[in-house]
């Protein structure tokens, strides 16, 4: 969210010192990431000690904090572990969000600031320690299992099949990019239905997944440790549904995808990796993407600055070379 969300910053106040016993000196709103549910900030102590605010509207699980938790406390050195409240939960309420304490921890995403050779190795070995969990059963049970659902598909189609009138520019320029890339979409969309099928009636060894492994979600602090974060797309699904993002045009910079795979499984380990569930996955988060842009920037007309960072982050799906090329490449080489 790039703009604050219709809060008073006492209540927000309020809410720290009650539930965390934390009274911040200042209160900062950062304008990051391109999910308009989610409101961060960085609240500083008196004494210096500063915190990661983490506002989350809407439908929220437990586990997406619980999980990362659990990793932490076993070791997993990519985690920044929630902070507890002073009743011990991990997580408080205030009105319609979900807040969130976490250490915060200064440094720069994996859009703009291309890993090292090491930080590719650690990356590569974190989602194969990931991979590996095995939590106890109360937490696993909490973790959603992948059902390849056709929300996104539908609600693309219902997009396509009766473009709305713009409510402005902005939404314009949106509208006009994807009739002008309608049939490529379609294409797109019909063939996730066909994999989905697949993969629903020939089920695949699963695994836990933090879902949405892009540039974005890896943080790199000033000593070049990385950090895996955002953990709310957690799901028990085939490992491809994190793999699809290495060499897949996910926005890593400095590297070509071919060096991105061979970095990333130096550390991974050796992998056979099911193309079938590759491509799904490939094709199914470009739906996603298509939906997800088209309900904030034409049906919904929401979202202030973070529009034109999400037009943006939209048709970067149809430029050369990336996600759609991508994606169509491998599965016609498959």
């Amino acid at each position: 969210m790039l703009e604050p969300p219709e809060l008073p910053e006492e209540q927000l106040r309020a809410c720290l010192r009650d539930a965390y016993g934390f009274e911040p000196a200042t209160l900062a709103f950062l304008p990051l990431g391109a999910d308009t549910s989610t409101a961060v900030y960085r609240a500083v102590a008196p004494d210096g000690e500063a915190s990661f605010i983490k506002l989350r509207r809407g439908a929220f699980n437990g586990v997406s904090v619980a999980f990362p938790r659990w990793l932490s406390d076993r070791g997993m050195e990519t985690i920044i572990p929630p902070l507890p409240t002073t009743a011990g939960q991990l997580w408080t309420q205030l009105g319609p969000f979900t807040v969130v304490r976490y250490p915060f921890v200064a440094g720069a995403d994996a859009y703009g600031t291309p890993l090292s050779e090491r930080q590719w190795h650690s990356f590569g070995a974190a989602v194969r320690q990931l991979h590996s969990a095995t939590p106890p059963a109360a937490l696993g049970q909490a973790i959603r299992h992948e059902t390849y659902g056709d929300e996104a598909r539908r609600q693309v189609r219902a997009l396509l099949a009766q473009l709305p009138a713009p409510p402005d520019a902005i939404a314009a320029r949106a509208a006009v990019g994807l009739q002008a890339h309608r049939e490529t979409i379609l294409a797109l969309v019909e063939r996730a239905e066909t994999l989905a099928r697949r993969l629903r009636d020939d089920a695949r060894p699963t695994v836990i997944c933090h879902g949405d492994l892009h540039a974005g979600n890896l943080l790199i602090d000033a000593e070049g440790h990385l950090y895996l974060v955002d953990w709310d797309t957690l799901i028990r699904a085939p490992r491809e549904r994190d793999l699809m993002f290495i060499g897949g045009g996910q926005g890593f910079v400095g590297v070509s995808p071919d060096e991105e795979t061979r970095l990333f499984y130096a550390g991974y380990g050796p992998a056979q990796l099911d193309q079938v569930a590759l491509a799904y996955y490939r094709y199914e988060r470009i739906v996603q993407d298509i939906a997800a842009f088209g309900e904030e920037l034409i049906l919904g007309g929401a979202g202030g600055a973070d529009r034109e960072q999400s037009l943006r982050y939209l048709m970067a799906n149809f430029a050369p070379g990336g996600t759609i090329a991508i994606a169509t490449g491998a599965d016609a080489a498959r």
